[in-house]
Parts: structure tokens; sequence; C-alpha cells
């Protein structure tokens, strides 16, 4: 957990506790909620982590402006709430018979709010915000950056240091909070009256809903939502001081005093969370989450992967003194793209698309570049479009709508390839989830692509099985990690039925389209 100072634009650490042994008595339930970026999930689990009861609002997403993405806290807030009194009354049962509560949130979307009112100073910024776009192609073509780039090159020869390596090739995105909180404290002038009377307060979703539920006296966030900011030192397990100074975004080194939560919770980022529900507890596990975005893990052990341009390392989870890091690529238009082809009215339920696809041999030379919000790893473009290419009149809803599943195979295989050419850990095994990898003709394209067997999950609301894991274990709920192992359970495994030659061209071809729609804004 982290915890903040008074003035502070970012919390400071704690240590999570360690899991309490089992308590005897009635059987209770855990409740895992979901604060996805389309949606807010909630299941309560049982011991057999049967769901017994659910509920799910659709997140309201503002585009007050072109390429801004906002959420309005009290909006998210009223309905966080109403998941949880739906699930546990669907579940038939009392609040008092639920022993845990485990959050997993979209992590690298943010909000500042006054410390002294608690009222926010604007709506919730979306990881998909591209407000920062300018301000990211500036710092990243600045001096400043030729000269840290160049001296961390010239350290890097004399001590061969891989993380000074991958400083040298260090660039912003916009999908890293740092850029975008700089262009609110720039932009917004309440903001930055707040910080100067040392009244700001800065938070990710976990850290609000946190704030939220305990009436204010908790502002804190967790090790994972920390370092998916782009402001955290994964090496040093605290904020980066270098970064904050470069960035201008104040930090306080003081603690505050926490009072008692009453119902035990846990919180940790979206993608940790899901790499937790499926279990991939060890050094060479890899995830794949493919939801609103494509999130690829690996868990690489106890010790930050350093990487040099593609993969970010992340802390997965801290409990007590087990440190376990990751480190991940993504693809931010996933299941996106399929509901803006819904919307068209290209099909009226996402589950038709797997028979669509798999009705044609072929997408007819029909290419889809998924890019609404910019192209990330291993392309790194915020002013890529989103497009369709190869068009002719013969063009159907069926054509369409395979190139878009194409696409994010093709995406897929992109962030395999950068994995392995980044991370030197043999890959042990994969598993899928998130709403996309229902998409059994997506899967299986993905499988052959990058030649490796899928399992996906009997479950495949890992995020919310994830959070519930990780806070029924702290309350002896569950024992340990060898029984949530067994109660894991696989629907399907893919495996590998066609060769790379047979797909070469077609996405040779599709690469092709997606240079055509870089740099188009």
């Amino acid at each position: 957990m982290w915890e903040p100072g008074p003035a502070a634009a970012c919390p400071r650490p704690r240590p999570r506790p360690r899991p309490r042994p089992r308590a005897p008595g009635p059987a209770g339930y855990v409740l895992g909620l979901d604060v996805g970026t389309t949606v807010i999930r909630g299941h309560v689990y049982d011991r057999r982590t049967h769901i017994r009861g659910s509920s799910y609002h659709k997140v309201e997403i503002l585009y007050p402006h072109s390429g801004w993405v906002e959420i309005d806290p009290e909006v998210l807030w009223t309905q966080f709430i109403a998941v949880i009194k739906e699930a546990v009354q669907a579940a038939g049962i009392q609040m008092n018979q639920i022993v845990g509560l485990g959050i997993s949130t979209q992590r690298a979307t943010f909000i500042t709010w006054n410390r002294t009112t608690g009222n926010p100073f604007h709506n919730f910024i979306s990881w998909q915000d591209l407000r920062a776009s300018d301000l990211v192609k500036s710092w990243n073509n600045s001096f400043l950056m030729k000269a840290i780039h160049s001296f961390s090159k010239v350290l890097h020869f004399f001590t061969r240091s891989k993380r000074l390596l991958g400083a040298s090739l260090f660039t912003f995105t916009t999908q890293h909070v740092s850029l975008r909180l700089s262009w609110v404290l720039q932009n917004l002038m309440e903001v930055q009256r707040a910080v100067e009377t040392e009244n700001c307060c800065f938070g990710t979703v976990d850290t609000w809903l946190l704030h939220k539920l305990t009436k204010g006296s908790e502002y804190a966030t967790d090790f994972s939502s920390a370092s998916a900011t782009g402001l955290f030192d994964p090496y040093q397990m605290c904020w980066s001081g270098f970064l904050t100074c470069l960035l201008s975004i104040p930090l306080s080194a003081s603690h505050r005093k926490k009072n008692q939560i009453p119902i035990y919770l846990f919180h940790c980022g979206g993608e940790k969370n899901s790499m937790f529900g499926e279990c991939c507890f060890h050094r060479g596990d890899v995830k794949l989450t493919m939801g609103t975005g494509t999130f690829m893990d690996i868990n690489t052990g106890n010790h930050p992967q350093q990487t040099v341009g593609g993969f970010y390392p992340l802390i997965g989870w801290k409990i007590g003194q087990e440190v376990v890091c990751l480190a991940e690529g993504n693809a931010a238009d996933t299941g996106t793209a399929i509901k803006w082809a819904q919307e068209l009215n290209l099909f009226t339920d996402a589950a038709e698309t797997d028979k669509m696809a798999k009705s044609l041999c072929s997408s007819a030379g029909v290419y889809f570049v998924p890019s609404f919000s910019g192209l990330q790893v291993p392309l790194n473009d915020p002013c890529a479009c989103a497009s369709f290419m190869g068009l002719k009149a013969s063009t159907n809803k069926c054509h369409l709508v395979r190139a878009i599943l194409e696409a994010i195979a093709f995406r897929n295989k992109q962030l395999y390839e950068m994995m392995q050419k980044e991370i030197h850990i043999p890959v042990t095994k994969i598993r899928a989830d998130g709403g996309v990898c229902n998409n059994s003709f997506v899967m299986q394209m993905t499988s052959d692509l990058i030649n490796e067997k899928i399992d996906r999950p009997a479950q495949v609301d890992m995020s919310c099985l994830g959070a519930a894991f990780l806070a029924g274990l702290a309350v002896g709920f569950w024992s340990d990690k060898e029984e949530l192992k067994n109660l894991r359970k696989s629907e399907m495994v893919f495996e590998p039925q066609k060769k790379w030659k047979e797909y070469e061209h077609n996405m040779q071809n599709w690469m092709k389209a997606v240079q055509r729609s870089m740099n188009w804004y």
C-alpha cells in the first residue's frame, strides 16, 4: 500500500500485511470488483470460486474535446457503490457476510482533488486520453532529453548497465500519467494554486475510491498502480525523484497516520489482478488480457527486468516481503475497435464476430489499423490514425469484421515478438483473459502467429477473480497460492494449427497499412 504526506501530489509506500490464518466459523464470501475502462463489474465468490451473485454498470465515458477521454468521478462513485450493493443482493446474502473486498482498477487514469474539501478539480483523465500528445512530442524532441540519452549512453559504455541502456532510449508516452499530470499542472490554475498552498492531492482510480470508501481517512495506492504511472522507480521501490523533479511534480516526505478500515480491503492495478487471477505466479508465466486494450505481461521474478524501449518494468504485487515483478507491453484499442464496429451496426452482438470472420477464407485484401488512441509498442506513435485500407465495391460487413479481428491478432504477434526480443526469460505458459478472448477466431489466429499454446480459462473475468484472490488470501479465506492454483479451471487450450508462412504475406500487407496510418495527425 502507499501513503502520502499532507501536501503530496503522490503517495508513499507502506508494506502489505501478510495473509492471516483462516479463522474458524461459518463460511463467508469475498467480493471482487473490477473498475474497468468501459464496465464496472462485481462478483461475490464462495470458497470454490463459484460466483454467487453479480452486477455490472457501463462506465460513462466523456469526450469533451477531440482526443480527450474523461470520466465523471461522482458518477463513477455512484456506479461503484451500486455494483457492490447489487452484487451482494443478487447473492442473497448480507453485507456482513463479506469478509474481504478486492478492487481492481484501470491504471494510469487519474484525478486531482482539494485535500481540505475532497472536491475534485476536474474529471478523471483516462489512460486513453491524448491531450498531452504535443507535450509528449515536445519533451521527446527536447535538448534536455537528447542530453539525458547521450549521457546515459556514455555511462552505459563504461558500465554495461542495461538499466542505463534503457535510460538512453527512454521516451515519454501519453499513456503514462506523468505528462498528462504535468499538463494539468500547467493548464489548470485551480490546481496550480492548490499545489502552491499544499492543498492538492493526486491519485489514480484506486486512490480516489479508497479515499471515498474511508470518508477521507485513507489516501493511498499500491505498488502495482504506482509503478504504471511513469513516475515510479521499480528498482528503488519509491517515486522517482529524478522524474518528478524533471516534470516539476511535487512530492512530500512525511506520512499521515491511518485509521483502521472496517472491512479488509485489497486493491491492485487491473492487469496485475488478472495476472494473479490466472495464477501466473512463476517466472516466465505470461498473461494475455484482451479487453478494452491488449496487455501482455510476463512474470520476471523478484527483480524488475530492464527493457530498452518496448516492454515496461512494473511491480506485479507486494505481499509482506514478497515482491513479484512484471514486464508489460500493450495495444490500446482492442475491445474499443469491436465496440466501435458494433456502434456502426456491423453486427448486433460481439459474439457474432467469430462466426462472421470464419464465414470467409480471407479479408479479401481489406486491412484495419486499430489506432483510435495512437499506436503503442513497438511503434510508439501517438499521432497514428485508425483506418480501413483496401476497400472495394465488393467489400461487405464480414470482410470489415474479419479485418478488425485479424488486426487484433497481428498486434498480439507484435507484442509477443517484442517480449521475446527484450525479455530473455523462457516462456513457461500463456494464459488469456478478458472479453475478447471469448472470440475463438482471435485466439486461434494468435496461437498460430506466435506458435504457442494459449490457455483460455473457464472464467474470463480474471481482474475480479484476481482481486478476490488477493483479498481472500489476506484474510485467510484461502490458505495459499497452491490452493488458488487448484481452483483455477481451464475452458480450452488453443494450439497452433497453421504455419507462419500462411500468414506472412497478409501481415506484411497489414504493416503497409499501419505505416500509412502513422504520423497522420
